[in-house]
């Protein structure tokens, strides 16, 4: 999880993101830069900047002749940024109120990002499990009308098993946050290219 702007920026550039998933196995300047098509020169600045930002660390050091080689690897299998790192223009789920807003429906998700990634942070360090749960799925409504019931009985049902295991005495026992969102799955969008292949990605 990265909470700092400066990791976060640092990340982002395309040649340093490319860098960070050829790093998921170690490897040196001299092999990144075949691999990525730069000069080692070039490769070992982005290399610098991604240590300096504890994105990337060192892992061993080879000496071949007169040159020490340093061979590193990303520090982690996958990097998610944390709205704390764009803390000023972070979605804020109490600015909306709206159950049926999306801009709440992103600030709800942006929250969970923030906080379950701390979570993890957090037991990894004690060597613990993280208690979680969450279900995906996808369901067809034939019309609005529908929809809008699904989304009233879901919320019923909700409600019912809340008020059945919720605890108001709170004493001893570990709060939990509780986050059910619908929304449109995206639609995929066949496109053809210049050679008249077709490509297929996601769309509004």
């Amino acid at each position: 999880m990265i909470e700092d702007p400066a990791a976060a920026e640092a990340s982002l550039d395309p040649i340093r993101t490319r860098i960070l998933r050829e790093l998921a196995e170690p490897g040196s300047a001299t092999q990144l830069a075949v691999k990525v098509g730069l000069p080692r020169q070039k490769v070992n600045y982005h290399l610098k900047a991604l240590e300096r930002h504890g994105l990337v660390q060192l892992v061993e050091e080879r000496r071949k002749g007169n040159v020490t080689e340093r061979v590193l690897q990303a520090t982690a299998a996958s990097y998610l940024i944390s709205p704390a790192a764009l803390a000023s223009v972070a979605p804020d789920p109490h600015r909306f109120a709206d159950r049926f807003s999306a801009f709440w429906l992103l600030a709800l998700a942006a929250r969970m990002v923030q906080e379950v990634g701390k979570l993890i942070a957090g037991a990894v360090a004690a060597r613990q499990k993280l208690a979680t749960f969450a279900i995906d799925g996808e369901i067809t409504f034939r019309t609005a009308s529908d929809r809008a019931a699904f989304a009233e009985e879901l919320g019923v049902a909700v409600t019912r098993l809340v008020d059945k295991y919720h605890d108001g005495g709170g004493k001893g026992g570990r709060k939990h946050r509780l986050v059910v969102a619908l929304h449109p799955v995206l639609k995929e969008q066949t496109q053809t290219t210049p050679f008249g292949e077709q490509e297929t990605g996601a769309g509004q």
